[in-house]
């Protein structure tokens, strides 16, 4: 164990955030995603919400702060509907590690699984909260 890392996050995706670069893109998987079908590079965080992986997560990474869709989740598929209280959910350790966050952009079903494919990873959580699923975009770290 490191200090100051949540144990949320594992060696592979602490690993994983570290070689991530500007602009790479990383998706926080519900547990019902494709992930294996999607992407090669697939890293399993089972039993962990996403809402406790993006509070875990986002203190170690800046969101890409030239792209205003940065954060993008699934929109609701024709003749279904979203439950706020998702994304209710996600805004909460979003505000609280990303002050610059922009909103959080929801694109079609069939585009979200190709911008998963072109994704650095996909991390299947235990989470169960439908079109759950979100992406990541990096930003550039600010010297310290």
């Amino acid at each position: 164990m490191l200090k100051g890392i949540s144990h949320y996050i594992s060696p592979e995706l602490l690993s994983t955030l570290s070689r991530m670069g500007h602009g790479d893109e990383i998706v926080l998987a519900d547990a019902h995603f494709p992930g294996e079908t999607y992407n090669k590079n697939v890293i399993r965080a089972d039993g962990v919400s996403i809402p406790q992986l993006l509070d875990a997560a986002l203190p170690l990474l800046v969101l890409d702060q030239y792209d205003d869709e940065h954060l993008v989740m699934m929109a609701a598929v024709e003749g279904d509907a979203l439950d706020p209280s998702v994304e209710a959910s996600y805004a909460v350790p979003i505000a609280k590690h990303s002050t610059e966050a922009k909103a959080i952009t929801r694109i079609d079903r069939q585009a979200f699984y190709d911008r998963s494919q072109n994704a650095f990873a996909v991390v299947m959580t235990g989470e169960t909260a439908k079109y759950g699923n979100i992406i990541l975009k990096k930003g550039v770290t600010p010297l310290i």
